[in-house]
């Protein structure tokens, strides 16, 4: 890969009718990125096809592991290699167009303006929701409000894939002792960060349901990752505070 500022981990299972798209994307929202992608052994093919177009492009590298091992382990893979480089800024966004590639160069902006998380947001003004039904909106805005509660969470959209994180914040994360998997990881990410004393923020995203591909979210493990939220919360009540790194409590906030 070659030395950019920023780079996206992209964890992947079974996107080999999304991953090109995704990468153009990308690439056409800002040329200078570099993109790391995490497979899990992809039936599909899709590794292969990372590999194959990584031949030519500098720009884009590969993770390969066997088997499925889980979002979280998948985001801290990704960011134990790139920190081996000298990128600045760590996105992390889905693989099945549901997060715009073009949103990237706004949450990479709101970092540079002194944020150590940035999260792409459905529930704060300007951000929305495309091709839920009611169903699903109310199952995701229901464990969203729980895990904001029950973990005293300020942001607004807490289990959001779709985020920027700084240097400090990823090195903070690979050297944290993560108990969550799943997509529970996400929250526990973010009150990892917030209980440091790092800065969070959230800008407005629309989030779009795949087209192609399956989902990897389901009605149970929705509410599995609502049971992983309290076992987290008792488990991090047992933890010691780190010394804030930006006054006691970080920042939060909203960026339009």
């Amino acid at each position: 890969m070659q030395k950019s500022a920023a780079v996206v981990c992209l964890p992947t299972y079974n996107e080999a009718e999304n991953i090109g798209p995704v990468i153009d994307r990308l690439l056409e929202a800002l040329p200078s990125l570099d993109v790391l992608v995490v497979d899990d052994g992809s039936p599909d093919g899709t590794g292969d096809l990372v590999a194959e177009r990584a031949a030519s492009d500098p720009r884009l590298g590969l993770i390969r592991r066997s088997g499925r091992q889980g979002l979280g382990t998948a985001y801290l893979a990704g960011f134990r290699q790139a920190l081996e480089g000298g990128y600045v800024h760590f996105l992390t966004m889905d693989c099945d167009l549901s997060h715009a590639p073009e949103r990237v160069p706004a949450l990479i902006a709101a970092a540079a303006g002194g944020l150590d998380l940035v999260i792409g947001s459905r529930y704060v003004a300007g951000g929305a929701i495309e091709g839920w039904g009611p169903h699903r909106r109310v199952l995701s805005f229901g464990a969203n409000s729980f895990a904001r509660a029950w973990l005293r969470i300020e942001s607004h959209d807490c289990t959001s894939g779709f985020r920027c994180y700084s240097r400090r914040a990823a090195e903070l994360l690979v050297n944290s002792p993560v108990r969550a998997s799943g997509y529970s990881t996400l929250v526990e990410l973010l009150v990892r960060c917030q209980r440091a004393g790092l800065a969070v923020g959230e800008v407005p995203i629309t989030f779009v349901d795949r087209v192609h591909g399956k989902s990897k979210m389901s009605s149970r493990e929705m509410l599995e990752g609502v049971r992983s939220v309290v076992t987290l919360g008792s488990a991090l009540a047992r933890e010691p505070r780190l010394p804030a790194s930006i006054g006691e409590e970080g920042r939060a906030g909203a960026i339009r």
